[in-house]
């Protein structure tokens, strides 16, 4: 059962992979969801360089509400990470993941943050 689901994701991730890049005024969004974590980081395919990252463990998210609340806040401070690179708009990368629950409080907490997507 779980292999069938982890080869659904990399095949979901794949087809998004192939219809989405990130560039240095526009870099990706990519996700990634463990169990307990959630972590995300700003990357320009291009270069093939990550410009920014930010995750739930870091200090002063690390412990504190719901895995949703500390998932918006994860896009909060990526929001703010980005602002400082300069980056304005950016391309989201779910990675397979379903656009519910921590994947899109992140995507919403970066919205509020003021990254247009």
């Amino acid at each position: 059962m779980i292999a069938k689901k982890l080869a659904r994701r990399k095949r979901i991730r794949y087809s998004i992979r192939n219809k989405i890049s990130g560039t240095t005024a526009r870099p990706r969004v990519s996700v990634f969801r463990s169990n307990k974590e959630i972590y995300v980081q700003l990357v320009d395919d291009l270069a093939g360089h990550t410009l920014a990252s930010a995750s739930s463990r870091d200090a002063g998210i690390q412990g504190q509400g719901t895995k949703v609340e500390q998932a918006r806040k994860v896009g909060l401070r990526l929001a703010e990470l980005a602002k400082s690179k300069g980056v304005e708009a950016v391309v989201f990368d779910r990675s397979g993941y379903l656009y519910h629950g921590r994947v899109k409080s992140l995507a919403d907490g970066a919205r509020e943050g003021g990254l247009k997507f």
